[in-house]
């Protein structure tokens, strides 16, 4: 898998930021983990090899492909 770096909106190289797997164009996202059962309690259909991550909706809205 090779990644593409597309953008951050954090400060000094933290996360949250997007990347674009080149073969796919599948997007990869970083972020901090959700870890809150409260939270991850209010999740559907989730798969033993999933995790959930954080990210800020400017990142999406600023970053994200458009096609």
């Amino acid at each position: 898998m090779t990644l593409k770096f597309i953008g951050t909106t954090s400060e000094g190289g933290n996360c949250p930021t997007l990347y674009e797997v080149v073969e796919t164009g599948d997007i990869v996202v970083q972020g901090d983990q959700l870890t809150s059962s409260e939270d991850l309690a209010q999740l559907r259909d989730v798969g033993e090899h999933e995790t959930f991550v954080v990210i800020p909706r400017e990142l999406l809205t600023r970053f994200a492909p458009k096609e």
